[in-house]
């Protein structure tokens, strides 16, 4: 039996609780240099994380990491 998951990528810098971070399967991580493009002015640097979700997972990952993100910018 297959399990459906989803992939996603989560930028860490744009979380104000990174501690989700260490619940969820990262796949792959990437550290990206902020160009003026971004439009992110107060980071220098954005952590890229590619995560996987189980399906049955992903609708309570998602509200908690909405709870999760930087409100200042």
């Amino acid at each position: 039996m297959v399990l459906a998951s989803y992939r996603g990528i989560i930028i860490e810098e744009s979380l104000e609780d990174k501690s989700i971070l260490s619940e969820l399967r990262i796949l792959e991580t990437e550290v990206e240099k902020v160009t003026e493009r971004n439009k992110t002015p107060w980071l220098k640097l954005w952590t890229k994380h590619t995560v996987e979700v189980p399906e049955a997972e992903a609708q309570a990952v998602a509200e908690r990491l909405a709870k999760m993100l930087d409100r200042k910018h």
